[in-house]
């Protein structure tokens, strides 16, 4: 196996360039090192892509969360300024009702 092609990341992957760079220096090592080190390496770069799968799936749910929040504030604004107005016409028609006797 060609010692450049040991160790394929695409361009487009999520690896960090210091990791892309310690995977280049692996695959530049003797072969009997290298079957050492190659499947830490590999467990190393999953574990970096799982974490980062993580945090994308908990920004995602952060901004849902802070999208539902924007929701429910309007919600409640709303809800407060219909209970006020409500509230007002209630004390209205209750003055109208006793000038009315």
């Amino acid at each position: 196996m060609n010692q450049n092609q040991r160790f394929q990341h695409d361009v487009q992957d999520d690896i960090p360039r210091e990791l892309v760079e310690l995977g280049r220096s692996i695959a530049e090592l003797p072969e009997e090192h290298f079957q050492k080190i190659e499947q830490h390496y590999v467990q190393v770069v999953d574990c970096v892509r799982r974490r980062r799968r993580i945090l994308n799936l908990v920004q995602e749910a952060l901004a849902q969360l802070r999208l539902d929040i924007k929701y429910l504030m309007f919600d409640l604004d709303v809800t407060r300024q219909e209970r006020d107005t409500l509230q007002q016409q209630l004390e209205q028609s209750e003055g109208d009702g006793f000038n009315s006797f």
